[in-house]
């Protein structure tokens, strides 16, 4: 929720005095600079574009200024772009909040690493980790709600990710199921907000000193389940979004006091603030965790704080394949027709079929026994001797990996109508890309005159 300028000055004039007696405290001769800085306008706003699929960046971003941790960020206060813009529907964007985008750059992620991100929704960090592997090794994006696991899967989706798998567990179960997997590991925790009260009001409502003690409870609980699923020689990032001490430098004194075999690594990002262990009355130096304050950087409060585990890297413990059933093989047939009729490009790897839906799936992995919103990289379904392509293949392709595509501007009207859900005039016969200046959007089929609409219902535009 972005506030009004007025709304906005009301929220933050009747700060809970407990959080301006505490942050006088930690920042004593900055505090006023910091109080300042709530009132010189509304927070910042942010976007990151998808290099995979994007390899110029887009002329309206140009003169955009950078986000100074984020190679791929940029501040989006003055740019007149929306999500309904064409360019965002075909995930060549992500809007972000600045300091967000900080985490993923911090972690050094590698192609091949097998990465978890335990709190996943909506899908910033996710995405920004998922396209830094450029298609290699393995993503695993959980989000213990169901309805934030859903808007997460078509954020997955949207960025055109194939190697993610969107889980809908609890920390402790997925622990039980992956003992030591992941090269590195994302816990952007829940937290008490502070970091964003200048956007989200009911963030100063509902705050409060013991708010923030449960937040480190419930935050040192998580933490416990993700340094099980921690490879040896693996890192592992904490972050909020808040100030709190007890949520943040705590966190790191409970991950040092009670994990011996853990220590602080450099995050890379030396323009933000160090964090500190005098905040709570730590013997172990914080220096190399990372504070972003307003008043210092352009962004909302922010906490990250990047973990080695010790010891010699051993390799994943991959699970034998299972001996395809005949309803996949049927499957998978299906799916051959329907390449070979429609698209350039062959596409290979460990097909699974749950339900209706074949999925390529990430090889090793098993998925028994786990509640997941996107299984792997999403084909299309299987309907009684024919093939559906899905919204989530269209947006992995290129517009060459096509046999035909109609491609539009972003301002044209035909293509105004097809993100409305309506038929449009088309002389392609068969399974047709959708595209905009060359960017996938969805899927059509045309019979010579007419492109029947494929575009996901709960996505299009409203008018």
């Amino acid at each position: 929720m972005i506030l009004s300028q007025s709304l906005f000055k009301v929220i933050i004039m009747n700060l809970p005095t407990d959080f301006i007696n505490r942050m006088k405290a930690m920042l004593s001769e900055d505090y006023s600079a910091f109080e300042k800085a709530f009132f010189q306008g509304l927070p910042a706003k942010g976007v990151r574009v998808n290099t995979e699929k994007c390899k110029e960046i887009p002329s309206f971003l140009e003169n955009a200024e950078k986000v100074p941790w984020c190679n791929e960020g940029y501040y989006a206060d003055t740019l007149n772009i929306t999500g309904n813009h064409p360019y965002h529907m075909a995930g060549l964007l992500y809007f972000q909040e600045p300091s967000a985008m900080s985490v993923v750059s911090a972690l050094n992620l590698q192609k091949g690493d097998y990465i978890l991100d335990l709190c996943g929704a909506p899908g910033g960090k996710s995405t920004q980790a998922g396209i830094a592997l450029m298609g290699s090794g393995l993503l695993i994006a959980n989000e213990i709600v169901p309805s934030r696991a859903k808007i997460l899967a078509e954020n997955v989706t949207r960025m055109g990710l194939k190697n993610t798998i969107v889980t809908n567990e609890s920390p402790e179960h997925l622990a039980e199921r992956f003992p030591e997997f992941f090269d590195k590991i994302i816990v952007d925790a829940p937290c008490s907000g502070e970091g964003m009260f200048r956007k989200e009001p009911q963030a100063v409502t509902a705050w409060s000193i013991n708010h923030t003690l449960s937040c480190s409870v419930r935050q040192q609980n998580i933490v416990d389940s993700a340094l099980k699923m921690l490879k040896k020689g693996g890192r592992l990032i904490y972050s909020t979004c808040t100030f709190a001490p007890c949520e943040n430098e705590g966190i790191c004194h409970y991950i040092l006091e009670n994990y011996p075999y853990m220590h602080l690594a450099n995050t890379g990002l030396d323009m933000l603030s160090h964090g500190d262990e005098k905040y709570v009355q730590s013997p172990y130096d914080m220096s190399k965790t990372r504070r972003i304050f307003p008043h210092k950087n352009k962004g909302e409060g922010h906490f990250l704080a990047v973990f080695e585990k010790e010891g010699k890297e051993e390799k994943h413990n991959m699970e034998k394949p299972k001996k395809p059933s005949r309803e996949l093989l049927d499957g998978i047939k299906l799916y051959k027709e329907f390449e070979k009729a429609s698209l350039n490009i062959t596409l290979e790897g460990s097909f699974a079929l749950f339900g209706e839906n074949l999925y390529i799936i990430p090889e090793g992995i098993s998925l028994d026994k786990i509640k997941a919103e996107l299984f792997g990289f999403h084909l299309g379904m299987c309907k009684k001797g024919r093939f559906e392509p899905s919204y989530a293949l269209a947006l992995a392709l290129k517009a060459e990996d096509f046999k035909n595509i109609a491609d539009f501007s972003p301002q044209s009207e035909t293509l105004h109508q097809y993100l409305l859900g309506n038929v449009i005039e088309g002389e392609v016969k068969g399974w047709c890309g959708i595209t905009c200046d060359g960017y996938p959007l969805g899927f059509a089929k045309g019979d010579g005159i007419r492109l029947k609409n494929h575009y996901p219902k709960h996505l299009r535009l409203k008018n």
